[in-house]
């Protein structure tokens, strides 16, 4: 008797020269679906038996799966799942925001096992590259005590931060972090720790984590509507993170509101944190903003629900946007944003304008809430060098 669950993973090739690619598809069948026999995985991947069994025995071999206890289903051959090991690999994610920068440790399946944040000074990376250094330094630390193999599978380092990158005006621009994008952070912290350094934006990083662990975990065509001090979309189009030629996709923020608007506003000027802040007068550098900000979400301030009217139609306006131009499954909304205040926006965006994705029949809901946490974006860029190491890439074996 055959399992009668749906089993997801991406197809394998049975090509020569295409083993590494092989060996990363299975990776990804056992991280979303949980432990599979030989079988299950030949099937799902579509790869011949003797080719799944020489993978799983490098893998194996590789600390990166360990056989489950046998089991027997009906009259048929017992059989034995394999699962992938969490211990098998390690990474470290970094966060640079505009007042705080976050560190956070993971293993291969995106547990948090160390984090640590710190304040950022004023002056931009001349005076605040040291923190983030130590702040890396210590993570890592923590690591070392609670993984004792953790610096040998240690595969690399995501930084994520506020796009969008490379582009001009920014110096004239309060809402980029300009000294950041033109410090030459990549190679600073690839030099000081010698790891692997890979950069994402903070709305990309969030919806890597949303896919590793959260609302994204399992589908296909997402889009994450991260709301933070600014505003972005990470974009999962057939099963990737698609970043766009310069690593800018997804900065809806950046969309002007109206052709016709003199002012020329865009989204994130008007439905940010960033916006709430200037509307309720809070200073987004002060201590436990998060939290004030959650406990005026739920008492229903007035002024708080004031803002709420206008940034959930301005979200609304987006939310038609990248459904008609994506088509996603489902579109999530993330971010640094309470989930008190996160759940009020949701609830102000209904009903959601018409749209290609108003169709009979759907499996999802048009709008999901997605994760609420600060710490978000810092798993995101964790789970970066994670999907850099182990997840498929179509693209390489076209090449």
């Amino acid at each position: 008797m055959t399992d009668p669950r749906m089993i997801r993973a991406k197809s394998g090739t049975n090509h020569e020269g295409t083993s590494a690619h092989n060996r990363r598809v299975m990776i990804d069948a056992l991280r979303v679906n949980g432990a599979l026999s030989r079988a299950d995985l030949a099937r799902a991947t579509r790869l011949t038996k003797q080719t799944v069994s020489n993978i799983i025995e490098e893998l194996e071999r590789d600390g990166l799966v360990v056989p489950q206890a046998t089991v027997r289903k009906g009259r048929g051959q017992p059989s034995t799942p394999y699962a992938l090991v969490p211990t098998g690999a390690f990474a470290i994610g970094l966060q640079i925001d505009r007042y705080v920068t976050r560190a956070v440790a993971v293993d291969l399946m995106g547990t948090q096992l160390a984090r640590a944040e710190a304040d950022l000074p004023a002056g931009g990376p001349a005076n605040g590259i040291m923190v983030v250094l130590e702040l890396i330094a210590g993570v890592r630390g923590e690591l070392a005590k609670v993984a004792a193999e953790s610096e040998k599978r240690l595969v690399g380092l995501g930084v994520a931060m506020p796009g969008p990158f490379d582009v001009e005006g920014a110096d004239n621009d309060q809402w980029m972090m300009e000294a950041w994008q033109k410090f030459p952070l990549l190679e600073t912290l690839a030099a000081r720790t010698g790891l692997n350094v890979g950069l994402q934006n903070d709305a990309a990083a969030c919806a890597t984590a949303e896919r590793m662990v959260g609302a994204a975990h399992g589908l296909d065509n997402v889009v994450c509507l991260y709301l933070g001090y600014g505003i972005g979309a990470g974009l999962i189009l057939n099963s990737e993170l698609y970043s766009g030629a310069s690593g800018n996709a997804g900065e809806i923020g950046m969309a002007l509101l109206s052709a016709g608007d003199p002012k020329r506003t865009a989204l994130e000027h008007r439905a940010s944190l960033a916006s709430l802040y200037l509307h309720l007068g809070i200073d987004p550098a002060a201590q436990g903003v998060h939290d004030e900000i959650g406990r005026l979400a739920a008492e229903d301030n007035p002024r708080l629900r004031e803002w709420v009217s206008e940034a959930a139609g301005n979200l609304r306006w987006a939310v038609h946007l990248v459904e008609t131009i994506f088509d996603p499954q489902t579109v999530i909304v993330c971010g640094g944003a309470p989930e008190a205040l996160a759940r009020r926006l949701l609830a102000a965006m209904e009903p959601l304008l018409p749209s290609i994705a108003d169709r009979p029949g759907r499996s999802l809901p048009r709008l999901t809430l997605g994760m609420t946490d600060p710490w978000s974006v810092a798993l995101g860029a964790a789970a970066e060098p994670i999907g850099r190491a182990f997840d498929p890439r179509f693209c390489a074996i076209m090449k």
